[in-house]
């Protein structure tokens, strides 16, 4: 049932990410350091399928809810995006293994589809927490997921290897169900 979620708007529609429907997304994961602050392999047809291969473990493990994003304004497939790391006992999950192609980011893509998130995540599936994992480097998803009112809760240092070789420290953001409904009233 969960993985048969789809949210959407007059900007955005997150359908559930399939082995049926993401070669849609390989010309926008082929773009050149996509996720350069990712650990994620995407940039061939083949990790791109390793990649959705592995989201969809998640799904039947319970932990994971991955999504296709379509863009409205655009009539074309922009990226993909999940809810991760769900812990139901203690109803806290992750928002991220985000990404969007270059042509879409700026454009207010973002925050529309996070935003249908959130609002989803706490509302619907009754989540009290939700979190964000951002390399320290990386200033414009930093600043993106502070502006949907998220609090930096702390930075793990040399937490995560990139694809380069590279250890990153991870900037942990976090949103509580009260701060969104506040700031969504």
């Amino acid at each position: 049932m969960s993985s048969q979620i789809i949210l959407e708007n007059d900007r955005v529609k997150l359908s559930p990410l399939t082995l049926q429907n993401f070669e849609s997304l390989i010309p926008v994961a082929s773009q050149e350091n996509l996720v350069q602050y990712s650990p994620s392999d995407i940039a061939t047809p083949s990790s791109l399928k390793n990649y959705v291969e592995i989201a969809l473990q998640q799904v039947k493990a319970g932990t994971s809810i991955p999504f296709i994003i379509y863009d409205k304004q655009n009539k074309a497939f922009a990226g993909c995006t999940r809810y991760m790391n769900m812990n139901h006992r203690n109803k806290v999950l992750h928002i991220g293994s985000t990404w969007i192609g270059r042509e879409f980011q700026g454009t207010g893509l973002n925050t529309q589809m996070k935003n249908l998130m959130l609002d989803y995540a706490f509302t619907t599936l009754d989540f009290e927490k939700i979190e964000f994992r951002v390399d320290e480097r990386n200033i414009a998803s930093r600043k993106a997921v502070e502006k949907l009112g998220c609090t930096l809760e702390g930075i793990l240092r040399k937490d995560v290897y990139l694809l380069n070789g590279f250890k990153r420290n991870t900037c942990c953001y976090g949103l509580l169900r009260d701060e969104w409904l506040k700031n969504s009233e």
